[in-house]
């Protein structure tokens, strides 16, 4: 099996058509391999959260081509081999945390015991093990962000992508987001990728790819 996880042919993104056509991505070529830990990194609108979205499949280029050689199509995707954590609160305020975690699991056909089971294992790992109980609306944003975490790995993904998972948290809970994703990637074997303005976090990834105006820049700089 290759180790491609995801691979970017030139792939674009425009939205809207004639006078009123915006190019979120100019056509960009790229590829993460197994084990990867890159930081996307550029101001707001440059095109980061694109290029996420079109490797995770949740959107398609308008030109070019994404695929993803290590994993299958498109449709076998999710849940499992690829996860999405997402800037803003993306928990359901009517679950508790262990059942937020697990509901992936459960919309893909897997048992409730074994759901359960992988979502307690899923939140010990991001030391959330006492708060399967709550709402979202009684823990902190941080430990709603690990919760996150924690249902994207539950499934045990190969490709862990993250869209500005810190952007509304203060610098030390970001941190401990990064260290989250970072170890939760560790612990899945999962190449990680990352989309930030944060040059903290970007620092500490091993792979820095920048982005402008919708261009992502090349070559790929990589931290020494």
């Amino acid at each position: 099996m290759t180790n491609v996880l995801v691979s970017c042919d030139a792939a674009g993104r425009t939205f809207g058509s004639g006078d009123a056509a915006t190019v979120a991505l100019q056509p960009a070529t790229c590829e993460v391999r197994s084990g990867a830990r890159i930081a996307i990194v550029g101001p707001s609108g440059s095109g980061k959260s694109t290029l996420i979205h079109l490797m995770a499949g949740l959107d398609e280029p308008t030109v070019g081509s994404v695929s993803w050689p290590g994993i299958g199509s498109r449709g076998e995707l999710r849940p499992g081999p690829v996860a999405v954590v997402f800037q803003g609160p993306s928990l359901l305020a009517p679950l508790s945390v262990a059942e937020n975690v697990a509901l992936p699991l459960l919309l893909a056909g897997e048992r409730e015991p074994d759901a359960r089971r992988r979502a307690q294992e899923a939140l010990a790992l991001l030391d959330l093990a006492d708060l399967t109980d709550k709402l979202p609306e009684e823990i902190s944003g941080g430990q709603a962000q690990r919760a996150a975490i924690a249902r994207a790995v539950a499934g045990d993904p190969v490709l862990l992508l993250a869209d500005e998972p810190t952007g509304q948290l203060d610098h030390v809970t970001g941190a401990h987001v990064v260290d989250a994703l970072l170890d939760a990637a560790g612990h899945s074997d999962a190449a990680l990728v990352v989309a930030t303005h944060d040059m903290a976090v970007a620092d500490r990834f091993d792979e820095r790819w920048e982005m402008h105006s919708g261009l992502l820049q090349a070559p790929v700089l990589e931290r020494a």
